[in-house]
């Protein structure tokens, strides 16, 4: 097989999710053209590679890279230009010159065998030591596993990933099971693994390989938002994925079974397959919601009548039944739901409940499940209110992982939990939340049952309210400044499967028909650059208008959307640092989105000197600043936490000038523009519209097609969710 030598000149294309390149080096005088899957490529690398010569019908001739390895140079000139290169942490241009001028030749075996010795150059001090000597081992190790995995089609993140989960173990641990990449490595699916394994001549029906499809198909199915799957979907399902006998699978399913992996049990003649987590949450959360509800509490020594008086007239207003209804309930049952629309008061019912209890001298404690909703709690409300995620105190244990402190055996310190926005909250973090309260806490769960459900897994709060074991009061009046917003009038309408009321002269909710996408494209464009701007000057275009869409891709999707936005929100410029991740620009200025629960990340609050972990899935900020030399980008959120990513983690964000309605959930914003536009029928429904609409505090403008909106309008379906937990409860209390 041919072979070639040269220096990395530039390079041309890189892919960062397969790691495919184009590039030009430098062979002897010559400049080679090299394309293959090379993911640690960097410019003024020093690279041999075998491979075989091809004739591009366009580009001529090129030298296609099978295999690839980098040649360390011994020159003192090129390794100061290795060290550049922006391979290793907290070595720049200037750095690197200063080690080569102060060690020469020797400066690889020095950073090899005595790193400590970069203390003797002049700016190198203890901290920076540590930081370049993590760096040059770690990347050193890395090379080794992207040259063992670089065929498989493995990033170079998720390497470094896989390095830092096995350190020294990574290509032992890959070799003896691939598949157990699926479970500790987030991105790297059971193809991936499953590529690679077949590269390594494990046997397609080999155990490690049918138990890994089986709870990829469970999870992938659970990712919709479901806690179980039916088994003979998951039958099929598999089968077109591992091509082997059904037989086999099933066997697969019973030893996972036997082996702790998953459970199956019969709901309603139908047997279910469970991941763990979500079988165990289920059970809990349902043993505990029927513990709250037929407890005794204590009665308060106060008058309840008196003090909705007393609130009403202090507040200058008249509660409707439903809300005195409410109120009462909270005051005598263990447990308590309150769901409602906006404009039905649900804000200060939570006010009033909470006086009586602080008058009774009881503690309350407030919660929601995002940073976002709890500032808007805490500001609506005079109280201080937390995430779900700091209430419990989330902590990370090395063995176990994400853990919190406040649970069965440390519960909350309090009388009385309220938590809003609770159609956000899925089963895991409902059951962590229950198993921290205590026997005589009062729990009072506050939220909309007509918005889309969790992201996450479980139908929670529908589930709960169905279930008829715990008090539930539905509020349907709309109080005199609800009927003033237009907003509010044409959620309701919209619920009910109504047109809403558009274009009112002096009001807050309008529609712009425009049925080409692309044109509807440019009106988005233009309300953000001029027309909301010159109609209102007081908002902010990155911080008050918010785009929200129904889908991430298309036209008027959420990448695309954010890629035009970008242009002009925060444009290119020669003093804004900027960092290319994948086919993402990210830049200093830019609006971001973490997309996934990391309960790793640590954050610091500088205003007031707190640090704490957890970055969690739609939490929203700003790039603060991108520090090149040691490859981080720094995000400032909306609850002044300020996070370092590392590269590794760059995959996690997203440009937020757009978001999808459901990452919106439990945001509000002053302005929300949503295109109108055909999708897939069973996303775009009025639950979807509904809740879009309802994040928007002072104006909505809808843009798009008559026909796309009165589709979702009158779309009552939606994905039916798989939960056990109205079942359990039910099944309890019946039997």
């Amino acid at each position: 097989m041919p072979e070639i030598q040269g220096v990395v000149e530039d390079i041309v294309f890189k892919n960062e999710e397969n790691g495919y390149v184009v590039a030009h080096i430098k062979e002897n005088n010559s400049k080679v053209t090299i394309v293959g899957c090379i993911p640690c490529i960097m410019e003024r690398q020093n690279l041999k590679m075998s491979g075989e010569w091809v004739i591009h019908p366009k580009f001529g001739q090129q030298f296609k890279v099978e295999s690839c390895e980098e040649v360390i140079p011994t020159s003192a000139e090129g390794i100061e230009k290795y060290l550049s290169s922006g391979i290793i942490s907290g070595v720049g241009t200037v750095t690197a010159k200063k080690i080569v001028q102060k060690f020469g030749e020797k400066t690889l075996d020095i950073l090899d065998n005595e790193i400590e010795r970069l203390k003797e150059i002049e700016g190198i001090g203890e901290k920076k030591v540590d930081i370049i000597k993590q760096s040059y081992h770690k990347n050193k190790a890395i090379r080794n596993i992207m040259v063992f995995l670089q065929k498989y089609g493995v990033t170079p993140n998720q390497c470094v990933k896989i390095h830092k989960k096995y350190g020294k173990d990574s290509i032992n641990v890959v070799k003896n099971n691939p598949y157990v990449l699926t479970e500790d490595i987030w991105g790297i699916g059971f193809k991936t693994a499953d590529k690679i394994a077949r590269n390594l001549g494990i046997d397609k029906e080999s155990p490690f390989r049918i138990q890994s499809g089986i709870k990829y198909v469970v999870n992938e199915f659970c990712a919709l938002g479901n806690t179980y799957m039916l088994l003979d979907k998951l039958l099929s399902e598999a089968k077109k994925i591992l091509l082997v006998d059904k037989e086999i699978i099933k066997k697969g399913v019973y030893d996972s079974v036997l082996e702790g992996k998953v459970k199956v049990e019969d709901i309603e003649g139908e047997n279910c397959v469970f991941t763990i987590p979500f079988y165990y949450a289920e059970l809990s959360a349902t043993k505990k919601i029927i513990t709250l509800s037929l407890s005794k509490y204590d009665d308060i020594d106060i008058d309840t009548n008196k003090e909705i008086e007393e609130f009403e007239q202090g507040n200058k207003i008249n509660f409707s039944p439903s809300q005195k209804e409410a109120i009462k309930g909270a005051i005598t049952s263990g447990i308590e739901v309150i769901t409602g629309g906006p404009g039905t008061g649900k804000t200060t019912i939570i006010n009033c409940i909470t006086e009586i209890f602080q008058k009774a001298g009881m503690t309350v404690f407030m919660a929601a499940p995002t940073g976002r909703a709890a500032k808007r709690m805490e500001e609506a409300t005079g109280h201080e209110a937390k995430t779900i995620h700091r209430l419990l105190e989330l902590g990370i244990v090395e063995s176990e992982g994400m853990t919190f402190s406040k649970d069965e055996e440390s519960p909350l310190e309090c009388d009385v939990v309220i938590v809003d926005e609770a159609s956000m909250i899925d089963i895991l973090l409902m059951n962590n939340l229950l198993k921290a309260i205590g026997i005589g806490t009062r729990v009072i769960i506050v939220g909309d049952v007509d918005q889309l459900p969790s992201v996450g897994p479980g139908n929670v709060l529908r589930d709960i309210i169905e279930s008829q074991c715990v008090k539930v009061v539905r509020l349907k009046d709309i109080f005199r400044q609800g009927k003033e917003s237009m907003i509010i009038v044409n959620a309701h309408r919209i619920n009910e499967c109504k047109m809403p009321l558009l274009n009112k002269k002096g009001k807050d909710f309008y529609f712009i028909k425009e049925e080409d996408n692309n044109k509807v494209l440019n009106t988005i464009v233009q309300l953000i650059n001029e027309r909301l701007p010159k109609f209102n000057n007081n908002w902010n275009r990155m911080e008050h208008i918010q785009i929200l869409s129904p889908m991430r891709k298309g036209i008027l999707g959420v990448e695309n959307l954010n890629n035009e936005l970008q242009k002009i929100l925060n444009h290119k410029a020669d003093y804004k640092k900027e960092k290319e991740f994948r086919s993402v620009i990210f830049r200093v200025g830019d609006k971001v989105m973490q997309t996934k629960n990391n309960y790793t990340l640590k954050w610091t609050k500088s205003d007031c000197n707190e640090e704490g972990i957890g970055v969690f899935n739609g939490d929203v900020g700003f790039i603060e600043d991108i520090n090149e030399e040691n490859n981080t980008v720094t995000v400032l959120f909306d609850d002044n936490r300020k996070v370092i990513y590392d590269s590794i983690y760059l995959d996690e964000l997203m440009h937020a000038y757009a978001m999808t309605i459901h990452k919106s959930q439990g945001s509000e914003f002053p302005v929300v523009i949503i295109p109108m536009f055909m999708g897939a029928p069973l996303l775009m429904n009025k639950n979807l519209l509904y809740t879009g609409i309802t994040r928007a505090k002072k104006l909505v403008v809808l843009v798009g097609s008559v026909k796309a909106m009165h589709f979702m309008i009158s779309n009552d379906r939606s994905f039916e969710r798989y939960s056990s937990l109205q079942w359990r409860i039910n099944n309890i209390l019946e039997g």
